[in-house]
């Protein structure tokens, strides 16, 4: 029987202060995006966000990642509520709408006929990845050099993920800087919302009802 864990085959060494540190030593930020309705804009503005978003790519001078992740639309706490208001009203034709509506609402989103005719809802939430390497930091002792004569993995030290860190939130505020010129907001995650995202990803079924595992607090930092 395997015994390994999920982990094991993850790159992600560790997660702390924000960042994603992998197996490498190498880091990473995540930001989450806003989003925009670009059917809805006029030809002018649909011209200038794209000029705009064009500019900011030819901008770059190091790779980012841009993730889409689509999961079924989760209103458990909204149907909850309802069903609690439900169960609190006195008046009986009241309460018949309000069960009425409920039971609309909930097969419109699961999909369940006559209103799932229309098909399951979904949500889609937008991230950007940036990337920063010890090789790419200013006074950090790593060197192409050394990484080169041996086998084993760099090492980490703490000063050197300060001042990786510290370019690595320059290079988000960049990035964030040039997505608010397309008219987009970009939010960068800290470490109990990357595990829960990283959480949701392995774990869809559980997430998709709004069930999340308890951070604890020596993670949270």
């Amino acid at each position: 029987m395997p015994t390994a864990s999920t982990q094991h085959f993850l790159e992600i060494e560790q997660i702390r202060e924000g960042v994603l540190v992998l197996k490498n030593k190498a880091l990473r930020g995540v930001m989450m995006v806003s989003s925009l309705n670009f059917a809805l804009q006029s030809e002018d503005e649909q011209a200038a966000t794209i000029y705009q978003f064009q500019n900011f790519l030819n901008s770059l001078d190091f790779s980012c990642q841009i993730i889409i992740q689509s999961r079924r639309l989760n209103i458990t706490g909204y149907l909850d509520k309802l069903r609690e208001l439900e169960e609190k009203q006195e008046n009986e034709l009241l309460r018949t709408q309000t069960a009425e509506y409920r039971q609309f609402i909930e097969n419109l989103i699961t999909g369940a006929p006559p209103a799932g005719k229309y098909g399951e809802i979904m949500s889609k939430s937008f991230f950007v990845v940036v990337p920063f390497t010890l090789l790419e930091a200013r006074g950090t002792e790593a060197s192409p050099f050394k990484l080169l004569k041996t086998a084993k993995l760099p090492t980490l030290t703490e000063d050197q993920f300060q001042r990786c860190k510290q370019q690595l939130w320059q290079r988000m505020e960049y990035v964030a800087l040039g997505l608010r010129r397309c008219g987009l907001q970009a939010v960068p995650l800290t470490t109990p919302e990357l595990i829960e995202l990283f959480w949701s990803l392995h774990h869809p079924k559980e997430a998709e009802v709004g069930y999340y595992p308890e951070v604890p607090p020596e993670l949270a930092k």
